[in-house]
């Protein structure tokens, strides 16, 4: 009888379940086109998961970067959580309407579809032209129509960035404001996104920043801590208390309080005055998202194109005193009086605060005074004492001070009367012997100029000497041109004469009945004061140029006022 062989059971293979992970994109260069919606991107890789994909499969889930570029992987969040779960084995197929919606990068593109999706046996499947399923038809990756199409998307990603830039530059030149947030005390006009309106509650935080700043004395650092002990929310924090999405790259590590880099910024900041000031920040290129800051004259600064919450005046001294030497104790939120304005006349070096004590009737009292820091700090042999008792610095300051206000108001009268008389000289020799020398020494350096090409072409210099040579000429004649346009700007004003209302005298004369000091009041009058031995000081004032053409104007009519004067006698 013949042997019956039994079939063994042959093991079928098992079918393979698909981990798939949805990629859906919009960018804000998409503009309002309906078909790339978010909404209408995840409905057609739905409709077609349920009737062309072949295979079965698990949806991991849905990665989706809304207003994201498409030309860096790195900067979208979700495509990177998406290749994170690529690592982990999360995900073995990924799925999106169209390879411009993973890819607007030539580079990223090949790196992806042809290293890191094969490395991780990664099924990837664009739905759109050209349709891509490299599961089913792996060579397409090697053909030319995909690079083709990647290299178009490319080209097409560098002509919108290119249009967008034109535009924004545009806007930016108009002084139309083009940011995602309107700078803290503003607000987007509901009206017209790209024009600003104040936003009070937050206005009134700057103007007090400043008044602190300037009027009373405090430190950066004293407002800071002044603030945060108020519980006044940090411009971060007041935009999402707005129900703004608003994120820094610092987020992380922001702990919601104001500091000092906060403070900084405002105090500097030109748009609290009315002034736009855009392009202070631009990206590399529309692939490299990577942040650079341009020099200052490529920076798109249109004035009064918006209310102010500063005025310029308060603006400008805040400007001065961030110059100065204004550091505080650590315990102290207040600079003090005179910090930052006192120099030693010798050695030109800052005065440094100390103390001592003294026993009284009362008990022991602490008095300060000021000492030059050369001879404090750092070396006694290198300068002398120029000690001064802050109480008698005080004085004679407010004496100095009062002294030229008086002479300002005697000016003031004198000037008055000069401008009454039938003919009033106007013209200023010192500006004219100043615009003169300037434009001989500016005859000068473009000779030289001129002849720098000769010597190099003759070989007596050579080409690197040439070159060197000629920038640090063509730079000198700028800063030459731009003195002399000064020069011809004051000339100008000049000519038209000097009022009563003349800004300087005005700026003087408001502190007429002045019996204290204060900062403010230093701010806007000072330059310097410098203490001498045996407690003498000289002050060095602000305006010293209009001072001068003043006292010009007056010695150039000094003549005939006093004939005026001696007929009225």
């Amino acid at each position: 009888m013949a042997r019956v062989r039994k079939k063994s059971k042959v093991q079928q293979p098992r079918q393979k379940i698909w981990k798939i992970a949805i990629y859906i994109r919009l960018s804000k260069d998409d503009g309002h086109d309906e078909s790339l919606s978010v909404t209408n991107q995840r409905k057609i890789i739905q409709e077609y998961l349920d009737r062309t994909f072949i295979g079965e499969y698990v949806l991991v889930d849905y990665y989706i970067d809304d207003g994201q570029s498409g030309t860096t992987d790195y900067e979208r969040i979700n495509f990177q959580r998406m290749i994170r779960d690529i690592e982990t084995s999360k995900v073995d197929c990924i799925i999106c309407k169209t390879l411009a919606r993973a890819f607007r990068n030539y580079a990223d593109q090949g790196y992806f579809l042809e290293r890191i999706f094969p490395l991780y046996n990664v099924r990837f499947i664009s739905i759109g032209d050209p349709a891509i399923d490299t599961y089913i038809q792996p060579e397409v990756i090697q053909g030319l129509e995909v690079p083709m199409a990647g290299l178009l998307n490319d080209r097409y990603a560098a002509r919108i960035s290119n249009d967008i830039r034109r535009t924004f530059d545009t806007k930016r030149r108009n002084g139309e404001f083009i940011g995602a947030f309107a700078p803290y005390g503003y607000q987007k006009n509901p009206n017209n996104k790209n024009h600003l309106i104040i936003d009070e509650e937050a206005a009134q935080v700057v103007r007090n920043i400043y008044h602190w700043y300037v009027y009373d004395g405090m430190s950066k650092s004293g407002i800071v801590k002044h603030l945060n002990e108020l519980g006044i929310p940090s411009p971060s924090v007041y935009k999402k208390h707005k129900g703004f999405n608003h994120r820094t790259p610092n987020d992380a590590k922001n702990d919601g309080m104001w500091s000092i880099g906060t403070i900084g910024r405002i105090l500097i900041n030109k748009m609290y005055i009315g002034t736009m000031v855009q392009g202070q920040q631009r990206v590399i290129s529309y692939k490299i998202h990577d942040k650079i800051t341009p020099p200052e004259d490529e920076w798109f600064v249109v004035e009064n194109t918006h209310d102010p919450i500063i005025e310029k005046s308060l603006f400008e001294k805040a400007q001065s005193l961030q110059k100065r030497d204004t550091r505080t104790a650590p315990d102290e939120k207040n600079v003090h009086l005179f910090s930052g304005f006192l120099r030693c006349p010798d050695c030109r070096m800052g005065m440094t605060r100390k103390f001592y004590r003294r026993q009284t009737k009362s008990g022991l009292k602490e008095y300060a005074y000021y000492v030059c820091s050369t001879y404090a700090v750092k070396h006694r042999g290198k300068c002398t004492r120029h000690s001064m008792s802050i109480e008698d610095i005080t004085e004679a300051v407010l004496r100095a001070i009062q002294a030229q206000i008086a002479l300002v108001d005697d000016m003031t009268t004198i000037i008055q009367a000069i401008n009454k008389q039938p003919i009033v000289r106007t013209k200023s020799k010192q500006l004219e012997q100043l615009y003169k020398a300037k434009q001989q020494e500016l005859e000068k350096i473009t000779a030289v100029t001129d002849n720098l090409y000769m010597d190099w072409k003759t070989g007596d210099i050579t080409k690197a000497d040439y070159l060197r040579m000629k920038t640090k000429f063509e730079q000198k004649v700028d800063e030459v041109t731009q003195v002399i346009s000064n020069l011809e700007t004051e000339m100008a004003t000049v000519q038209k004469g000097i009022g009563v209302n003349h800004p300087y005298l005005q700026t003087f004369l408001k502190y007429r009945n002045i019996q204290t000091l204060d900062r403010g009041l230093l701010v806007e009058l000072v330059d310097t004061i410098y203490i001498h031995e045996n407690n003498e000081i000289t002050i060095q004032f602000n305006f010293a140029d209009q001072h001068q053409h003043m006292l010009e104007f007056i010695q150039q009519n000094k003549t005939q006022y006093m004939a005026i004067e001696n007929q009225v006698m």
